[in-house]
């Protein structure tokens, strides 16, 4: 069975400025929605609104036919932030058990694509892509059936770029994504909806022309 998230509605407001006016999305198992919009545009505030950890004027959000509370206990969304969120003094080895108990789950991190050379490194000493592709792979594997990913592809390698890319293909068979990133070619490459956040708006887009007649890419 599929599950379904719809954002119906979300209203906020920075000072005077109303960040969104006629937005909203549907995201289902299988799906990968990916939304771009100039810096400014509020892409991380709507991601944060949808998890919890921003409350915004107002925001009706359903999941499977019911409404949800983004402050719920229960969370039905995993969120990948911008920021890094990992102990900088912990060994890779000993953070993934902070996050799971199983440990047929614990191996499949383990056990993961380009994690074997850096199990015994502290997080402090990450490069910036193998510290990115480590937190992707913890948020993903949580059993959350929604995931958002804010900016997954900024600033790493194209090795990690790829195995980021192959799980999320993988992965879509029993979760949806929604993706902001300024990347935009590898979100558009692995997204199979496209949405412009441009004055509020929520805009569909299939190609790459239409960011541009958008205003999101230069003509």
């Amino acid at each position: 069975m599929k599950n379904r998230l719809q954002l119906n509605q979300i209203k906020h407001h920075y000072g005077k400025r109303q960040l969104f006016a006629e937005f909203n999305l549907e995201c289902e198992t299988g799906d990968v929605v990916a939304i771009f919009g100039r810096n400014g545009s509020g892409k991380s505030t709507l991601l944060e609104a949808l998890f919890g950890t921003l409350k915004p004027d107002l925001i009706d959000v359903m999941i499977n036919g019911e409404p949800y509370s983004p402050t719920t206990k229960s969370k039905q969304i995993a969120y990948l932030p911008q920021q890094s969120f990992l102990p900088k003094d912990l060994k890779v080895r000993d953070v993934i058990p902070l996050y799971f108990e199983d440990e047929e789950k614990q191996n499949k991190i383990f056990h993961a694509p380009l994690i074997a050379p850096i199990d015994a490194q502290r997080i402090g000493t990450l490069s910036l892509g193998e510290l990115r592709y480590l937190e992707f792979l913890l948020i993903v594997n949580l059993p959350n059936p929604f995931i958002l990913l804010d900016e997954p592809f900024s600033m790493i390698q194209p090795l990690h770029k790829e195995a980021i890319k192959e799980i999320i293909q993988t992965t879509k068979k029993e979760k949806g994504f929604i993706i902001t990133d300024h990347y935009y070619k590898d979100v558009f490459e692995i997204a199979n909806k496209k949405l412009v956040l441009k004055e509020g708006n929520s805009i569909p887009v299939i190609t790459e022309n239409d960011l541009k007649e958008h205003g999101y890419l230069r003509q």
